[in-house]
C-alpha cells in the first residue's frame, strides 16, 4: 500500500476499514515512496523498491510530487522503475448516477513509457524547442499484445487501435503496423482501426458502440482519452485504473491529491475502491472484488445522503466507508 499524499491517507485509510470488515484475506504493507536522487535522477526509497518487487502488487493512493525540489513527476518515476508498460483504465456508467451519458462502459489499454512522454526534448535555438516522440516496435508489440490478451480474458472480441498515422506517417505507422502484426496470433480477436480524432468526436457523440472494443493506442493519446472517458461517467472520483509490468503491477487511483479539503474528511474514496477491486480479480480474488464493487455501487445508487460532495452529495468519507461496509 502507497497511501499517498493529500486526501491519499484518508482513502487509504477506507480501503483497509472495508477490507477488514470484508475480510479480504490480504495484509497491507505500506510503502513509503517519498523521493530522493539517486546520481542527480529521481528515484524512489530502495525499501520501497524492495517492498514492491517482493510482493509484485501495489495499492496506490494520489501522490504529487514535490514542487521546485529539481524532481519529475513521482508516477512517471514509479512507472519507470518497475517497467509498467501498460495502463489499464475501464470506464463503466454507475447506476443511480447521473450523467448526460447512459450505459458507458470502456476499456482503455494506454501504451505507459514512451511517445511524447519520453522527456527528449532540446532548445534549438532560442523561441525554438524540438520535442522528440520516441515510438518503439518492441514497445508497441507488447503492449498490443496485451491489449488482445486482456480482450480475451474479458470476453471481448475486437481491440480498437487508435492511432494518427496519416500525419506521423513512421511513428504512429510504426505502433499501427505493429498492432496488425500482434493481431495475427489473435485469430479470435477482429482488429480495427480509428484516427485520434474521430474517436474523441465518436465518443463525445455516443460512446455506445465502444463497448465491443478494448481500445489500445500511444501514452499521449491515452492519457487524454482515459480522462475524456472518465468524464463521460462523472470524473476521475469514480475511474480505476491499474499499470501492469511483466513482473509488477500497481493499481492506483488517478484523480489528484486535493491538498485543499485534505483532512477534512470529505474525501472520495471510490477510484481507490474500485482500482482495488480490479487489483482483487489481477490476484484472483474475484468472490472479494464482487462483494465489494456491489456494496461501492450500491452505496453510489443509494441517495445523496451517502455519496460525498464530488458526486453532489452530503456524506464525509466515514459515513460513505461505513455504508459500503453495512452493505457488504
Amino acid at each position: 500500500m502507497i497511501e499517498g499524499d493529500g486526501i491519499g491517507v484518508e482513502i487509504s485509510e477506507a480501503v483497509k476499514d472495508i477490507y477488514k470488515a470484508a475480510k479480504v484475506p490480504i495484509d497491507w504493507e505500506l510503502a513509503d515512496v517519498t523521493p530522493i536522487f539517486v546520481d542527480g535522477k529521481t528515484s524512489i526509497p530502495p525499501e520501497a523498491i524492495e517492498s514492491i518487487n517482493k510482493n509484485k502488487v501495489a495499492l496506490k493512493g494520489p501522490l504529487a510530487t514535490p514542487v521546485g525540489k529539481g524532481h519529475v513527476s513521482l508516477n512517471l518515476t514509479l512507472r519507470r522503475t518497475f517497467n509498467l508498460f501498460a495502463n489499464v483504465r475501464p470506464c463503466k456508467s454507475v447506476v443511480g448516477f447521473q450523467t448526460p451519458y447512459e450505459d458507458v462502459d470502456t476499456v482503455l489499454i494506454r501504451e505507459n513509457t514512451e511517445g511524447e512522454y519520453s522527456g527528449i526534448e532540446h532548445v534549438v535555438v532560442p523561441g525554438v524547442v524540438q520535442s522528440i516522440k520516441l515510438i518503439t516496435r518492441a514497445a508497441s508489440e507488447r503492449v498490443a499484445r496485451y491489449a488482445f490478451e486482456y480482450a480475451r480474458s474479458i470476453g471481448k472480441k475486437k481491440v480498437l487501435v487508435v492511432h494518427k498515422a496519416t500525419v506521423m506517417k513512421y511513428g504512429d505507422g510504426l505502433f499501427l503496423e505493429s498492432a496488425q502484426k500482434i493481431a495475427k496470433e489473435f485469430p479470435d480477436i477482429e482488429i480495427h482501426t480509428e484516427l485520434i480524432d474521430r474517436t474523441c468526436l465518436n465518443m463525445v457523440t455516443n460512446p455506445a458502440p465502444y463497448k465491443e472494443y478494448v481500445m489500445v493506442m500511444p501514452n499521449l493519446y491515452g492519457d487524454i482519452m482515459s480522462d475524456l472517458s472518465s468524464g463521460l461517467i462523472g470524473g476521475l472520483g469514480l475511474t480505476p485504473s491499474g499499470n501492469m509490468g511483466d513482473e509488477v503491477s500497481i493499481f492506483e487511483a488517478v484523480h489528484g491529491s486535493a491538498p485543499d479539503i485534505a483532512g477534512k474528511g470529505l474525501a472520495n474514496p471510490t477510484a481507490l475502491l474500485l482500482s482495488s477491486v480490479m487489483m482483487l480479480r489481477h490476484m484472483g480474488l474475484n468472490d472479494e472484488a464482487a462483494r465489494i464493487e456491489k456494496a461501492v455501487l450500491d452505496t453510489i445508487a443509494s441517495g445523496k445522503e451517502n455519496i460525498t460532495r464530488d458526486l453532489k452529495g452530503t456524506a464525509s468519507t466515514k459515513h460513505f466507508t461505513e455504508q459500503v461496509i453495512s452493505r457488504l
